[in-house]
């Protein structure tokens, strides 16, 4: 499904990747484990072309990912929740939740909104409050529900736990977990697996930049 081959990333004349690789195959959980400024946020920000890599390959699905413009990479299937949530402030619920779609007009809104009411039910009562009135938590299910949105094939989770409440913790490796079985790969970055290490199937070390452990050939 996805396959990154020795990545290189600079950000400001400063190399924040340094020949990175992973895979994550189809309907697989894959965690991506490393301390602060290691690089995973990198990784997932040159996936859906925020930042451009100096080097390296990146295929999802059979397709060059670095060829594509940024805009076109949610139309392949693939939802994104970032670290800091990136929710715009002044939409509704609903509406950030529907952002990814207005650019891939092959998903029907109406079914990708019921899916996610489904999952995340507790979203329909503010689904027309704006982003800003939210807490942080209530934030964290917004973003996580815009990935699912789009995310048909590929869900990139940039810290999904961090700086959230026990109970809305649990909240949230339950969503995921449910995910499990699916066709939907995930690839979740993490400082380390003590929310998600019963979700993946196999995990990937970094540090500065680069594998810890030996990277798939």
């Amino acid at each position: 499904m996805l396959e990154v081959r020795s990545l290189h990333v600079a950000i400001d004349s400063v190399v924040a990747l340094r020949g990175l690789s992973l895979e994550v195959g189809s309907g697989r959980m894959v965690g991506l484990v490393g301390r602060n400024g290691a690089g995973k946020t990198t990784l997932m920000r040159s996936l859906m072309g925020h930042l451009a890599p100096t080097s390296g390959s990146v295929v999802f699905n059979g397709r060059d990912l670095l060829a594509l413009p940024a805009h076109a990479r949610a139309g392949l299937g693939i939802g994104y929740m970032p670290e800091d949530r990136g929710l715009v402030p002044e939409l509704t619920v609903e509406e950030n939740i529907l952002v990814p779609l207005w650019v891939n007009r092959a998903l029907v809104a109406a079914d990708r909104l019921a899916l996610v009411y489904r999952v995340l039910p507790e979203l329909l009562e503010m689904r027309a409050r704006k982003a800003l009135l939210l807490s942080g938590g209530q934030q964290k299910l917004v973003a996580l529900a815009r990935a699912l949105a789009a995310g048909t094939r590929l869900l990139l989770l940039d810290e999904p736990f961090e700086g959230v409440a026990p109970a809305l913790s649990k909240r949230l490796a339950e969503v995921i977990a449910s995910l499990k079985g699916s066709e939907v790969s995930v690839l979740m970055a993490q400082s380390d697996l003590n929310h998600a290490r019963r979700l993946v199937d196999s995990e990937f070390v970094i540090e500065r930049g680069a594998n810890v452990e030996p990277a798939p050939a």
